[in-house]
Formats: structure tokens, sequence, C-alpha cells
């Protein structure tokens, strides 16, 4: 599979990037800058872009067949910029013939309860609602895509590199918690997820929360 992965400069886009070439896929990395450190692999190719560019965005879909997403607010950004990605990320892709998006989204916008989602818990932190009001915006748009079979990966409430062990547990909507309460992923895994669901497309059209 020949994958165009937006924001794959980033700690969990490297991840992916490394769990991609690992099975095989090919990538294009997109970052920013056009420079991304790292994978010297052959099947690893990088480019500049701004996922703001609906234009851009195109281009550089065209012969691909998925596109992934690590997307987050470049330091300094207002975390709303979220939605202008995912709105040029979505029209972009309309005028390709690639179909397949799998976006990294926040834990915030998960299930803890039947009416409550994780930003609405008194222990949710106050300093990340506005990044977490902004993934919850994106996969808004997302959702309105009713042309794109779109996946939405959702980390646990701590995600941090650590080790690869191949194995996790995912539930739709849900924030995915351990026998003690506690939800924690790692970078290396949240990567086997999300390439697991670009391969196999269990969760299209799904807010999928994974975790340990």
């Amino acid at each position: 599979m020949k994958v165009l992965l937006f924001g794959a400069s980033g700690r969990v886009g490297q991840r992916i990037t490394d769990e991609l070439l690992a099975r095989g896929h090919e990538v294009t990395g997109v970052s920013r800058s056009g420079d991304i450190e790292g994978s010297s692999d052959p099947d690893f190719e990088v480019v500049a872009g701004d996922a703001t560019d609906a234009d851009r965005v195109a281009a550089l879909v065209e012969g691909h067949d998925a596109v992934a997403s690590a997307l987050g607010p470049p330091d300094g950004a207002d975390p709303s910029v979220l939605s202008t990605m995912a709105e040029a990320v979505l029209e972009g892709m309309k005028r390709t013939d690639a179909d397949r998006l799998v976006w990294t989204g926040g834990a915030g916008g998960l299930r803890v309860g039947a009416e409550t989602r994780l930003i609405e818990t008194d222990a949710f932190p106050e300093e990340v609602v506005p990044i977490a009001r902004a993934h919850i915006d994106a996969l808004e748009i997302i959702r309105g895509a009713e042309a794109v079979e779109w996946s939405y990966v959702a980390p646990a409430a701590v995600i941090e590199p650590g080790e690869r062990t191949g194995t996790y547990r995912s539930a739709a909507g849900e924030l995915v918690t351990d026998d003690d309460g506690d939800s924690y992923i790692s970078m290396e895994d949240f990567a086997v997820a999300f390439v697991d669901e670009l391969e196999r497309g269990d969760a299209v059209r799904t807010q999928l929360g994974v975790g340990h």
C-alpha cells in the first residue's frame, strides 16, 4: 500500500512511519519543512506540504492508496488550526481517487460513562482543554465526510514513548482503561493499532479508543 502520512515528523508520526515500513508499505512522509530526520528506508520519501492548503493536499494525495494523519497544531499555533487541517485534507482527497483516511485523534472526546466524555471529568487537566476541544471539533468535521472511508483512532489518556509489545485493546468511542482504572498506551503500540486499522478497516466511520 502507498500511504501519504501527514505529521510524519512528530513523535507519533515517526512511529507510525516505522510501523508502516516494517510491514512493507511505501510511505510518503509530509512535514512543513520537507525535512524529517531518521529513516533512510528506500520505501520512505519525504516531501514538504502544508496540511491547511487543499490544493497542495490534492497534489500530494495523487497516486496514493490511503491517507494517514498524525497532525497536531504547530508549536505556538491556535489549536483550532486542526479544524482547518481536517477541512483541507478532506477537500484535497475529494479531488483524487483516494478515499481511505485514518486520523490520529485525542483522548478527550472518548466516553468514560454513558453521557460523559473524558474532557468533561474533574480530573481532566485544564491546560489540555483547548487542544482536546480542537481534536473534538476536527472529529465532527471528519464525521461529515460522506465520500471518505475514515477511521479516527484515539489513544489512552496517557501516551508516551515506550515498548512495542504488539498488543492493545480497543473500544468504539470509549476510553480504554485497565482493571485499576488507569488508561495508558505506548506510542509504539498506538502505532501498531493505527496501522492495524489502516490495513483491516474494522472501524470505518468510527471513533476508536485504544489502550493497554
